[in-house]
């Protein structure tokens, strides 16, 4: 699948993007948010995207909340058919871009230790690694370990990430 990403859109999930959230959920995460978080974060009126192509597929999505002036990266995913073409690039600047309009100074997350390309992508946009949580994540019959990354938001959108 190549992509034009001038033909591609952002906009506001709704509960009638949930069909197509939790299929996309599903097939990228081996331990996937329910459909109830989803149902949660819309009801709560936290900060979540979906990005579709002009054709109106769905290819991925963001969810961020705001916790006093930091924004917390909930989840983002992209299509598994579409990935490993800067999508996940895409929807964290968005995410980032969103949070310095809700006047947020930094962003937080949680990821997998074991989620190097998630990891990667943070890395190269400049999050920076702050704690780990022991045991944070279930994983089959064991437990994961967090990492907890950080992102200082600049006043102005001059950042660009590395290729």
């Amino acid at each position: 699948m190549s992509l034009d990403f001038s033909t591609l859109r952002f906009h506001p999930m709704q509960l009638s993007d949930l069909d197509e959230v939790m299929e996309i959920e599903q097939a990228v995460y081996a331990h996937p948010w329910g459909r109830v978080s989803f149902i949660d974060t819309l009801n709560n009126n936290d900060n979540a995207w979906v990005l579709r192509a002009s054709a109106g597929d769905m290819l991925g999505y963001v969810v961020q909340m705001a916790v006093v002036d930091e924004a917390h990266l909930l989840t983002l995913a992209v299509q598994a058919s579409a990935q490993h073409q800067g999508l996940g690039k895409l929807l964290l600047g968005f995410a980032v871009q969103q949070a310095r309009l809700m006047q947020m100074k930094s962003m937080l997350l949680e990821v997998r230790v074991s989620n190097q390309p998630a990891l990667n992508l943070y890395q190269r946009y400049g999050f920076a690694l702050i704690a780990r949580r022991k045991n944070y994540y279930q994983s089959g019959q064991q437990r994961e370990d967090a990492l907890i990354l950080r992102y200082d938001i600049p006043v102005q959108d001059n950042h660009h990430v590395a290729e």
